[in-house]
């Protein structure tokens, strides 16, 4: 699993303050590292990471191709030091599209840089200039082609929500970056912070923020479509910080936005599959349904405090989420009740366990628990029916009817 070593160069570099930024808040970093600060902190997460061939050393925080070249040197010496054989995978940085070129890249590649993001932040030349961004949207093109040329791996960050960016600049962005096709994506909704330009505008009335939700949908679709087309989205939020939540006086953060924006995708592909099913005349009778997720996914599914599950009970439909490692990230397949409960009839011993009544789909005959005598594999434990000794065997604890009906609409469709 790829990991960074974050060494944080707040502000130094940048040319002139942007609308949005406040660097020291941001990071909650003010000292500014030097050779010896870089070394220690390579040296502790050797002993440290799990797998160094998948970790680089990231300079974030500032524009770091911007910084006095003298002391951009001494930081990526001290770094170059730790990548190679053996070592680090290289060395990623953060930086402005406009200091970007020839001479720049030929020193990243030099002292074994591998990845380099840049603070696009919109790509409407409109916005750009109206929070002081100092570089065109051209830069950001330039400067990606470049980086590609040059065989780094290209990362965009985004922001949603600036200052005289509306739905059309936003789509506008949004377009653009599909069109370059970085690598990695950051996606961060403006977050508006004690003394600077964007408090001032706010404060006056000249800056009316989108409302939070729209920010939400926004950033949602960002994330969907990016990591549907390949596009890895390694952040959607600013992190969670103190310095953050002391210093903000507007904007749209929460702690977990991405957790949002991922209980919306999910939301909205078991609404669309619901839909389908609806046009095909294939949704159950009984308004109960079931979705399957990909392995790791079902609490995103479900939404957070169950948001999801509790929006489908007030339209009256019952929904039961399930497990399926043969779905990716943010896919949903609607599996009728018969298909998804065949699952509870393997290593089900704990299951029956907790179960009332059982049945099975082979004989369709109904029992209690303790009629079962014996297992397939007796440690993890899948039941044999008492009466005709086949494995399919669930309990009432699976969620599902264990009734003479379900039994044998099971049996049609399983044997």
């Amino acid at each position: 699993m790829h990991s960074n070593i974050s060494i944080f160069v707040p502000h130094v570099g940048c040319p002139h303050k942007c609308a949005f930024c406040d660097q020291r808040t941001i990071t909650g970093e003010q000292k500014l590292p030097h050779k010896e600060d870089v070394e220690r902190a390579c040296l502790q997460a050797l002993g440290q990471v799990d797998d160094i061939s998948d970790t680089e050393i990231a300079f974030f925080g500032g524009s770091f191709t911007a910084i006095p070249r003298e002391y951009m040197l001494e930081l990526l010496s001290a770094a170059y030091k730790f990548v190679g054989e053996g070592k680090f995978k290289g060395i990623r940085l953060s930086t402005r599209p406009d200091y970007i070129n020839r001479e720049v890249l030929d020193i990243l590649k030099k002292y074994g840089v591998t990845s380099i993001e840049l603070g696009a932040q919109s790509m409407s030349d409109e916005v750009l200039d109206a929070n002081e961004r100092g570089h065109t949207a051209e830069d950001v093109r330039q400067a990606s082609r470049l980086i590609r040329e040059y065989g780094f791996e290209l990362g965009l960050q985004m922001m949603v929500g600036l200052y005289k960016s509306g739905h059309r600049q936003e789509d506008e962005t949004f377009n653009e970056i599909m069109a370059i096709h970085p690598d990695t994506v950051r996606i961060y909704p403006v977050v508006i912070l004690k003394n600077t330009r964007l408090a001032e505008l706010l404060a006056s009335g000249e800056y009316k923020p989108m409302s939070f939700d729209e920010v939400l949908s926004l950033s949602t679709r960002a994330l969907g479509a990016f990591t549907e087309s390949g596009i890895k989205v390694i952040k959607c939020g600013l992190h969670a910080s103190e310095f953050v939540e002391k210093d903000m006086v507007g904007g749209f953060y929460h702690p977990a936005f991405r957790e949002l924006c991922e209980n919306r995708i999910y939301l909205m592909k078991m609404e669309s599959a619901l839909h389908d099913a609806n046009s095909q005349g294939t949704t159950p009778n009984d308004m109960r349904v079931t979705f399957a997720v990909g392995k790791g996914c079902i609490s995103k599914a479900v939404g957070q405090k169950k948001a999801n599950i509790q929006g489908f009970e007030k339209l009256g439909i019952k929904v039961k989420i399930t497990e399926d490692k043969e779905l990716g990230l943010y896919e949903v397949r609607l599996i009728d009740d018969v298909t998804a409960a065949h699952k509870f009839s393997i290593y089900n011993k704990k299951q029956l366990g907790k179960s009332k009544k059982c049945g099975c789909f082979y004989c369709c005959e109904i029992f209690t628990p303790d009629e079962i005598t014996n297992y397939l594999n007796e440690s993890e434990g899948t039941a044999l029916c008492p009466h005709c000794g086949i494995d399919s065997v669930i309990g009432d604890a699976s969620g599902y009817p264990i009734t003479k009906e379900f039994m044998q609409s099971m049996h049609e469709r399983w044997f």
